[in-house]
């Protein structure tokens, strides 16, 4: 096996590598969307369906952060000083997001610069990132539930 590989050549491993991290990327960047989002996108016939499909979703991803946000605060309130560390935490959380919404997208002008297509990928780019932190609200949670 080790010297067929070897056979093989190191220019198509290479190839074959960076085939299948593109693979695993386009997985995941797949499964990031709820079943929701994917039915409205699939049945979405012009771009104002579609950005719509993705308001709703960034809508739900946050109301899933708020719903979470809410019972870390109150496992949180049992533990002493957690509370405000919590708060803070969430406060710096959200400056992150919005910084990085507007570094990905500089333009002042958004709609002139990145076209119709703006709403769309800002809703899902900010759906995304609140799904990364709906994560990491649960992580905590697991700390506050002992």
């Amino acid at each position: 096996m080790f010297w067929s590989l070897i056979r093989f050549g190191r220019k198509r491993m290479k190839a074959l590598a960076i085939l299948w991290l593109v693979g695993i990327s386009a997985c995941s960047a797949f499964a990031q969307y709820s079943k929701t989002y994917t039915a409205c996108s699939n049945n979405a016939k012009t771009q104002a369906e579609m950005n719509g499909c993705a308001g709703a979703e960034d809508k739900r991803t946050d109301k899933e952060l708020n719903d979470l946000y809410a019972q870390v605060l109150a496992k949180a309130a049992r533990v002493p000083q957690a509370l405000d560390k919590v708060k803070a935490a969430e406060r710096a959380w959200i400056v992150f997001r919005d910084a990085y919404l507007e570094a990905t997208y500089p333009a002042k002008d958004q709609y002139a610069e990145y076209g119709s297509i703006f709403p769309m990928d800002f809703a899902l780019l900010r759906a995304k990132l609140t799904r990364q932190q709906i994560l990491a609200l649960r992580e905590l949670l697991k700390t506050y539930n002992t």
